[in-house]
C-alpha cells in the first residue's frame, strides 16, 4: 500500500507539525517513509508545504509526481489551491474554509470556495473548533484528525498515539488539549 500527501498552508499553521505527527505514526508502524519540504518562507507568512510519502514497499524518491497525490492536507485553502496540479484522479483534498489573506492580490473569496466545490473535497471551519475547545493553536490537530480517515496506511489511533508522542515534552495539558482537538477533527470527518 501506498500513500502520497502534500501539507500544506502558511507560516506558523502547525504544518510541520502534522508532518511530524505522521512521521511519528509511520516510523512506529515501520511503514516506509520519504519526506521533503519547503519552509524557508514560513517566517515572513510565506507558504509552507511538505512531501510526504508513505509505503509497506521501498520509495525511491522524496517528490510526489504530478498527478499521483491522494490527500492534499491544507490549512488554507488557496494553499490547496496551488497544488492542485499534483491531486490523483481518486485524491481528495482535507482543508480548513477559512482564508488566511496574506497577499494582496488574493483570490476573491466566493471564487476560491466555488473552484474547492467542484472538488473532491473535506472543509471545516477548524479554527472555530479549535476556539470552542480554548486551545487556539490546535486547529492543525483538528485538521490532522479531519485528514485522519484519509491517510489509510495508518490507523486513526497509530495517529493519536503519535499526537501524543510528539506533544509528550510539552505536558500532560497540551497533550489532552491536541487530543481532544484531534478527536473532534476525527468525528467531524464522519
Amino acid at each position: 500500500m501506498k500513500k502520497d500527501i502534500i501539507l500544506c498552508g502558511v507560516g506558523g499553521q502547525g504544518i510541520l507539525s502534522i508532518a511530524t505527527i505522521i512521521g511519528e505514526a509511520a516510523t512506529e508502524a515501520g511503514i516506509q517513509l520519504k519526506q521533503a519540504e519547503v519552509h524557508g518562507m514560513s517566517q515572513r507568512g510565506g507558504d509552507v508545504q511538505s512531501n510526504l510519502r508513505l509505503s509497506t514497499d521501498t520509495i525511491w524518491s522524496d517528490q510526489i509526481p504530478t498527478g499521483q497525490t491522494d490527500v492534499i492536507i491544507s490549512m488554507e485553502p488557496m494553499e490547496a489551491l496551488r497544488y492542485l496540479p499534483y491531486l490523483g484522479p481518486k485524491g481528495v483534498i482535507v482543508t480548513s474554509s477559512k482564508t488566511f489573506v496574506n497577499i494582496p492580490n488574493y483570490p476573491d473569496e466566493a471564487a476560491l470556495k466555488a473552484e474547492l466545490a467542484d472538488l473532491p473535497n473535506v472543509q471545516l471551519e477548524i479554527e472555530e473548533i479549535a476556539a470552542e475547545l480554548k486551545s487556539p493553536k490546535s486547529a492543525n490537530m483538528v485538521l490532522l484528525g479531519m485528514a485522519a480517515p484519509y491517510i489509510e496506511i495508518l490507523s486513526v489511533e497509530q495517529l493519536r498515539k503519535a499526537v501524543s508522542v510528539i506533544f509528550a515534552r510539552k505536558g500532560e495539558a497540551v497533550v489532552e488539549a491536541n487530543l481532544k482537538a484531534f478527536d473532534r477533527g476525527v468525528e467531524a470527518a464522519k
